[in-house]
């Protein structure tokens, strides 16, 4: 799920480890808090190249293979710029990484703003992407956490609970709702941080569901094991991500959120504040903000399938698909 994201898979059961390391002492930002995260980019298809320095940025990404391919997205584009990149993806979760980049390991990571804002305020969470970016700076800003929200992707990628085809017919079900007069006939594949992750616990309960331990099985959310679960009838209920491959590779049935619990998860770069400085931050933010305005839900769909299914290297799906939206060459 977005908000631990544990979240790299075989042809028989894919899916997107997905939403969503410790640190020492965190090290001072230089510049003032960012101001807001701007609304997506719709710059040229080929980014200038920057005059000003280029120094050396350490990317990192959470553990599952969408973090590390919008990771080395953003990678690329920098490279072809002329910036030195130091990659650090894998990370972990999202509870792992946010004090590596405190603490000031990495620059710049990928982030899905809806559970992004979620780990901060789960009060403020919307199904509006660039409300969640905005809410996200100020709790940036209110925490002294010295990082800036640039333009979110149109793309998102949002958590998704499933069941198979037979499941669905068995129980009428299409909608969350449906779930709560069958749910003691259900096996139930969750995280193991679900009963604290307000994404996961907390929607559930806005259903009225209570998934008894007896009848849940703990998996990590989007991966792979709980597709397999699922497939293999050794749970009924999964939770996925809503741009994993395996949704459509075995044709699951994924409920619709009728009480719209979870939030709008579209990705944006975190940078620090810090490293900012040190560059030209409009030219460095110009580039990874036309590399996010076409990092589209299908293009993540699509990706997912060539690094999940087809088992292409993470570099090779992110350079195809620059070298297509005219970002490098």
């Amino acid at each position: 799920m977005r908000t631990s994201r544990v979240l790299a898979l075989g042809l028989t059961a894919l899916v997107l480890v997905g939403a969503c390391t410790s640190g020492a002492t965190p090290t001072p930002a230089a510049a003032s808090p960012g101001t807001g995260a701007s609304a997506p980019a719709s710059a040229p298809a080929s980014a200038p190249a920057s005059e000003g320095p280029k120094v050396s940025v350490r990317i990192g990404s959470d553990n599952f293979y969408e973090s590390k391919l919008v990771g080395e997205i953003y990678a690329q584009v920098l490279e072809n710029a002329g910036y030195p990149v130091e990659r650090k993806f894998g990370l972990g979760s999202r509870q792992q990484r946010i004090p590596t980049m405190d603490a000031g390991q990495v620059d710049l990571v990928p982030e899905y703003v809806g559970s992004g804002l979620g780990f901060y305020d789960k009060t403020k969470i919307t199904g509006d992407g660039q409300k969640n970016a905005d809410a996200l700076q100020a709790a940036l800003n209110a925490a002294n956490k010295n990082i800036t929200v640039l333009a979110i992707a149109p793309g998102t990628d949002t958590n998704a609970f499933a069941v198979r085809p037979d499941t669905a017919t068995q129980f009428s079900l299409s909608k969350m709702s449906d779930l709560a007069a069958h749910q003691a006939d259900l096996k139930w594949g969750l995280p193991s941080d679900c009963d604290t992750n307000a994404l996961c616990a907390g929607a559930l309960k806005e259903y009225g569901l209570t998934y008894p331990p007896a009848k849940r099985t703990a998996l990590d959310a989007c991966s792979v094991p709980m597709a397999t679960a699922l497939q293999g009838k050794a749970i009924d209920v999964a939770e996925f991500c809503s741009t994993q491959p395996a949704i459509a590779q075995f044709g699951f049935v994924v409920l619709a959120d009728d009480k719209q619990t979870q939030p709008a998860e579209n990705l944006a770069p975190l940078v620090r504040n810090d490293y900012l400085a040190k560059v030209d931050k409009d030219a460095f933010s110009a580039l990874l903000n036309a590399a996010s305005a076409k990092i589209t839900t299908e293009e993540l769909t699509k990706m997912g399938v060539s690094v999940d299914v087809d088992h292409k290297d993470v570099g090779e799906v992110a350079k195809a698909f620059l070298q297509a939206a005219g970002l490098i060459k």
